[in-house]
């Protein structure tokens, strides 16, 4: 049976092996995946024995999608605008770093939130992978002006220059910002950064929004629920990042199998498990 595992720290909280498992009885395909811890400093030693035991692929998570990319020798696009990975796959042709948060995200956004992008005013908050995974396709959906806030300045900037080219293909007003000062009145925001995750407080202010805006944190389960709650509180549609989870896992999937599974049964019933 082949193997996949999905790879990070932390990893124990990760609802993908639940995903893929349903994806797999969806599909009728054969496959075991689960979860692989590891060390802060022995990423690509504990993936390169994992695919010398057979695994076929992997899941990427924090920390390590910047590592990952750098690990693979082949690339798709995205992975390359990105210059980071959240999805492995290992072959005889060797290992390919793909990207599949970018398109998760988006297809969460557009087809089950029921919110087009094209022509709106977008705020991606953090600048880390999880923001260089996305920011490609979110240009992509051709809103009117994306502003990448981030604590450190030039990180945004560096994240920003890479993708000015393809901001001018789509006609995107592309802009970099701090936390302090990244502007007034979005359309969608979304939070990229690890506040969620260690417990911190929502990183802007409430004049980000419009009344009816919808905010996005990359979270999930009891981490998001204070940034859902804020949404709330100040008149924003809040979304937490399971369907984000779901749907790029779904792009990995197709990868590694060949085969395209339905999403939206699996996110019911994730949701319906998690009372989310």
């Amino acid at each position: 049976m082949d193997r996949y595992v999905v790879a990070g720290n932390p990893v124990e909280h990760s609802q993908s092996p639940r995903i893929h498992a349903a994806f797999a009885a969806q599909t009728g395909q054969l496959l075991d995946y689960g979860r692989l811890l590891c060390p802060l400093e022995g990423f690509a030693a504990t993936l390169k024995q994992f695919a010398a035991e057979g695994g076929k692929g992997c899941s990427v998570t924090v920390p390590f999608k910047f590592e990952a990319f750098e690990l693979a020798p082949r690339r798709s696009e995205r992975a390359l605008l990105a210059g980071a990975a959240n999805t492995l796959r290992f072959d005889a042709e060797g290992w390919l770093a793909d990207n599949t948060d970018g398109i998760g995200l988006l297809r969460d956004i557009e087809i089950n939130a029921k919110r087009p992008l094209a022509g709106k005013r977008v705020l991606l908050i953090g600048a880390g992978g999880a923001s260089a995974g996305v920011l490609g396709p979110l240009l992509a959906a051709r809103p009117s002006e994306l502003v990448l806030a981030n604590r450190s300045v030039d990180k945004a900037e560096a994240l920003v220059a890479s993708h000015s080219s393809w901001a001018s293909i789509h006609g995107v007003q592309l802009k970099s910002a701090s936390l302090a000062d990244c502007g007034r009145g979005f359309d969608v925001i979304i939070n990229a950064t690890a506040a969620s995750l260690a417990g911190a407080g929502v990183p802007v202010g409430p004049d980000v929004l419009v009344p009816g805006a919808l905010a996005l944190d990359m979270m999930y389960g009891p981490k998001a629920r204070p940034f859902l709650d804020w949404a709330a509180a100040h008149g924003a549609e809040g979304r937490d990042g399971l369907g984000m989870l779901v749907e790029q896992a779904g792009e990995a999937f197709q990868l590694w199998r060949g085969v395209r599974p339905e999403t939206a049964p699996v996110l019911a019933q994730l949701r319906a498990g998690l009372g989310a």
